[in-house]
């Protein structure tokens, strides 16, 4: 298998082969809880306005968004594991829009689409092996130590390797911004998001996403 690293919209543009999306602080950490708490799918889209009208059209939905890592007036969920857990998900669908992760996902312009964080990593890494593409792009959603943390992991466990992830991750601890994450002052970013983020493998699903009109769907696949 070859497996080429990205960073970003552009790189994920130029993906090719099986894709791997990563976002690990915070969309696809929120994913994966919030299909672990009983949501049936999150449902990505790239704009504040197309989470709005499409929670509108949907049933029961919960809307759960962010620009440039900050909470949007008027939804009061925000782009963090700790407010999903709070929330009643069984059978509901999370509507996402965020900065980095819902935009590169959209980027991408053909093959196979998994979204990832370090909470489905081994999982995803998993499902990568079973169908065995001759060539995976990982995507690192946004020039984050995190993402390419988890990016390392997941090519490390394709290879049949034991990836050091406390290692991995000192590049995020030794940041300003992680900082500010533990402070408590990052408005909608709850120091115990970094808690739920940074932790490996916690489900053991891995999570695909498909093209619907209007819309990424993102389901948990065992």
């Amino acid at each position: 298998m070859n497996i080429i690293h990205v960073t970003g919209i552009e790189g994920a543009r130029e993906a090719r082969g099986m894709v791997v999306v990563i976002d690990v602080l915070r969309s696809f950490t929120v994913s994966a809880y919030a299909l672990a708490g009983g949501a049936r799918e999150c449902r990505l889209v790239k704009t504040v306005a197309e989470a709005r009208a499409l929670a509108d059209a949907t049933p029961g939905a919960l809307l759960c968004a962010e620009e440039d890592a900050l909470p949007v007036e008027g939804i009061p969920i925000s782009n963090s594991p700790t407010m999903i857990l709070e929330q009643d998900l069984q059978g509901r669908v999370l509507i996402q829009r965020s900065t980095a992760g819902t935009q590169a996902v959209a980027a991408v312009q053909g093959g196979d689409i998994f979204a990832s964080s370090l909470v489905v990593a081994t999982a995803t890494a998993q499902a990568c092996v079973l169908r065995n593409p001759e060539t995976l792009t990982i995507v690192a959603s946004a020039d984050h130590p995190e993402d390419h943390a988890c990016a390392r992991y997941i090519d490390a466990v394709i290879r049949g390797g034991h990836p050091d992830l406390h290692r991995l991750l000192q590049p995020l601890r030794e940041s300003e911004r992680y900082q500010r994450a533990l402070s408590g002052t990052w408005p909608g970013f709850p120091t115990k998001d970094l808690e739920l983020a940074l932790v490996a493998d916690r489900f053991a699903f891995a999570m695909p996403v498909t093209r619907e009109s209007g819309y990424l769907r993102l389901t948990a696949s065992f």
